[in-house]
């Protein structure tokens, strides 16, 4: 009899030291650390990575992971400074950087996260008119991740990327915008054909006035036209010669006798 209750005995303390030590006996991985309050208070370090012990009943322990999040910001409803109205959506990288203030100042750190990102989001985009938001997208970006970062800070968060994903704008908006591009694009084609035609008058102002320093080139041009008229047509085609051409021929042939 003695025996068995011994046994007996011995066993409970086996299973009493094996349920200790699970309680106890703690891990955590290289990207976690365990936040402990012991009786209700908070220890200054959070414990990890690795094997540590905490003591049973006393210790409470919240694992915390340090890992980048991503967290994606719902679309928002925003009123540009010009009063166009856009559907934004964002995406916002953020990790923990004090595993204690994540715990202890904020209740749930990825709902107070996501509020501010939301709120920052259309704050700020309604500040900027519609072609910033298009063409400036890298210089908000950094206003939301300046904003966002130091609004969750105290919480022992960094926000290290704000990303504007998608732009929607309202149908009216983009025939808009398209018929002010095509405007935009003849325009440009019209001032690049004008400035053609500049330089080409300008090129044909020269070509006169070296023309009328020496009569011989006007000839020597229109028998130059002649021959590519003559070269690329098979038609026949007559041309009156004018008096002051045979003399200007007369004269060279002379010369060249002389």
């Amino acid at each position: 009899m003695d025996v068995s209750v011994g046994l007996i005995v011995l066993v409970a303390a086996l299973v009493v030291v094996v349920l200790f030590l699970f309680a106890a006996v703690k891990i955590a991985r290289e990207y976690e650390r365990g936040v402990i309050f012991r009786l209700g208070r908070l220890l200054p370090e959070p414990k990890g990575p690795g094997l540590f012990l905490l003591i049973p009943i006393v210790d409470r322990m919240v694992k915390v992971d340090l890992r980048t999040v991503t967290l994606n910001v719902p679309p928002q409803e925003v009123i540009t400074k010009d009063n166009v109205p856009v559907r934004v959506n964002a995406v916002a990288y953020f990790r923990i950087v004090e595993p204690n203030a994540a715990i202890v100042q904020v209740e749930n750190y990825m709902v107070a996260t996501s509020q501010i990102a939301q709120t920052t989001l259309r704050s700020v985009l309604g500040q900027h008119v519609l072609d910033e938001l298009l063409s400036e997208r890298d210089k908000i970006n950094a206003i939301l991740q300046a904003i966002i970062d130091e609004a969750t800070s105290p919480w022992g968060i960094k926000v290290s990327v704000v990303e504007v994903k998608d732009v929607e704008i309202p149908a009216s908006m983009q025939r808009a915008m398209a018929r002010q591009a095509e405007a935009e694009r003849e325009r440009r084609a019209k001032v690049i054909s004008a400035e053609g035609e500049y330089q080409a008058s300008e090129r044909l102002k020269d070509a006169a006035a070296i023309m009328s320093q020496e009569p011989i080139t006007v000839q020597l041009r229109y028998l130059q036209t002649l021959l590519e008229i003559g070269a690329s047509n098979n038609s026949t085609i007559v041309f009156p010669i004018p008096i002051d051409l045979l003399t200007a021929l007369k004269n060279v042939a002379d010369a060249g006798n002389a």
